[in-house]
């Protein structure tokens, strides 16, 4: 039971599973890759401190204090979730549709590609103008 309380664990691995190493955590922070270190180790931490390293985080004070490995699972078993959210939840699952992801993707990919097709053909004329 003391495990699912250490709020230092908790940062230590969804600061892990969002692919941050501490150095870049204490970056955003400010201070030092020790003091991160020393912070992932305290059973408890600030108010203060803990809304701090969530902002950087990326998710609320509120999803760390609930975090738990279970959460993950619940992550993976999201996928056919139409939620769409993107976001951690008050429960400290990350609801989050790939497919939607997907999708957005390559709509942002079509729209540069009509951009640069524009513009070839933008300079395509002015090429034929100038002849």
């Amino acid at each position: 039971m003391a495990e699912t309380l250490h709020i230092g664990r908790k940062i230590s691995r969804i600061r892990e599973l969002r692919g941050m190493k501490q150095e870049a955590l204490a970056a955003e922070l400010g201070i030092s890759q020790q003091a991160v270190s020393k912070i992932e180790q305290s059973a408890d931490v600030e108010d203060v401190a803990l809304n701090k390293i969530a902002s950087a985080l990326g998710i609320t004070s509120e999803a760390i204090k609930s975090f738990t490995e279970e959460s993950i699972f619940n992550y993976f078993n999201t996928f056919n979730d139409n939620s769409g959210a993107g976001a951690w939840s008050s429960n400290g699952t990350f609801n989050f549709n790939p497919i939607d992801k997907l999708v957005e993707v390559f709509e942002e990919n079509k729209k540069l590609y009509e951009q640069l097709l524009a513009s070839e053909r933008e300079k395509i004329g002015l090429l034929k103008n100038s002849k």
